[in-house]
């Protein structure tokens, strides 16, 4: 169904891929007492006990840190809940759930791929932004290559790896591409943002663009480069409670979650700006 393997987590059975990335979402989240307002109800009103069973969320790539942070929060507030977690590039995940696969909510890296599952009446109501994102280059730690711009990018002998002009981090690149006159032929297009990443971390590529918040979950494992094209690709990112959800109360609680002041504390810790 899908051009790549989806990468499912339930958060008490997994221990997440970046586990120092992770830790020090969770310490930021652990900073509001679960006893505050947003703990009391969901969307709809209903007490913390009322919130129960399994709750299947399909997110992108680039939220894996921070989503599955959250997810640690939401059982610990609902503890008759359990959140499983499918990460992936947006484009694979919205192509799943037109072909009926069972989910609650659907994040997504943009409101584009998010329109495919909205056109096909597959999502409950509007989708709410709830984050935004900005790309960056990723490259060795310590930048041997002496790449400060996106045009030391298309140097000759140079392996760079883009995501999948398909998938939301590699339509911002190319916009950013667009933006600055440039071409460029990457070593290989990978199928989501962290498949791009995970290329310079094993030393199989010189450099990848990328979001901000994966370079900073990678840690001393690359080097990030900013860039001033970026700011043309700023990508949206877009929440949805979905319309055929098998726990949808427990959805609904999980997106006010990520929409609460919390959850916006958790996001921006991890690299993400407001919407």
């Amino acid at each position: 169904m899908n051009r790549s393997a989806l990468r499912s987590r339930g958060i008490r059975r997994a221990v997440p891929a970046t586990g120092a990335g992770v830790a020090a979402l969770l310490a930021l989240s652990a900073c509001s007492s679960p006893s505050g307002a947003d703990s009391g109800s969901d969307s709809a009103g209903s007490s913390s006990a009322e919130v129960s069973g399994p709750v299947t969320v399909f997110a992108a790539a680039s939220l894996e840190e921070s989503f599955t942070a959250l997810g640690e929060t939401f059982e610990k507030r609902h503890p008759d809940t359990e959140v499983t977690f499918s990460f992936a590039g947006s484009d694979s995940l919205a192509a799943s759930i037109t072909s009926g696969a069972p989910a609650d909510v659907f994040a997504s890296a943009s409101p584009g791929t998010m329109a495919t599952v909205t056109d096909a009446g597959d999502a409950a109501g509007a989708p709410t932004v709830f984050a935004r994102n900005q790309l960056e280059i990723a490259t060795l730690p310590g930048n041997p290559e002496r790449i400060s711009s996106l045009k030391d990018l298309t140097r000759s002998g140079l392996k760079v790896v883009l995501c999948d002009r398909t998938v939301p981090c590699g339509a911002a690149a190319q916009k950013a591409l667009d933006a600055s006159g440039l071409e460029l032929t990457p070593a290989s297009y990978e199928q989501d943002v962290k498949s791009a990443l995970t290329k310079v971390v094993l030393k199989e590529a010189d450099a990848a663009v990328v979001y901000r918040t994966d370079v900073k979950a990678a840690g001393d494992k690359v080097r990030g480069v900013e860039f001033p094209e970026s700011a043309e690709a700023v990508n949206d990112y877009p929440i949805a409670l979905l319309e055929k959800a098998p726990h949808a109360n427990a959805g609904r609680a999980f997106i006010e979650l990520v929409k609460s002041p919390e959850g916006q504390r958790v996001l921006t810790g991890a690299g993400f700006r407001t919407p």
